[in-house]
């Protein structure tokens, strides 16, 4: 799809979620969700389908409005942005480099939460990223 036609569904979309007034979902640590992430531009991660949508994992929830969000990918990557994870026994990997903060607003449906050995390699590989020693 041309870009231009792409960011113009984008933004008539975006409009549309900001005024969402509905109460915020009940989001936690630990959970994915897919989230409208948008039509982005040079390297950041893009949405797919007509609600840009992608699974993300609420990695630090912020307030009762916000969360910093790591997207995740079906693909199969490596390197020290990417961590592997599992939920209800597929592998997907976190985007550590795309790690930004989201408004409930974006949330659309709950996928799961991953288990607590799952988020540790997140929060370890987070910190290695960009605590490094």
């Amino acid at each position: 799809m041309h870009i231009i036609k792409r960011f113009l569904e984008w933004i008539k979309l975006k409009e549309k979620l900001h005024g969402n007034a509905s109460r915020p979902p009940l989001f936690k640590e630990g959970e994915i969700w897919w989230a409208s992430v948008g039509e982005n531009i040079g390297s950041e991660i893009n949405g797919k389908s007509k609600l840009f949508s992608r699974p993300v994992l609420v990695f630090k929830k912020l307030s009762s409005n916000t969360f910093l969000g790591i997207p995740t990918s079906s693909q199969d990557r490596k390197g020290s942005w990417y961590v592997s994870i599992t939920l209800h026994g597929k592998t997907s990997v976190v985007i550590l480099s795309q790690v930004r903060v989201f408004d409930y607003k974006r949330l659309s449906n709950r996928i799961g939460r991953i288990d607590s050995t799952n988020m540790k390699k997140v929060k370890t590989g987070f910190r290695n990223l960009f605590l490094p020693k």
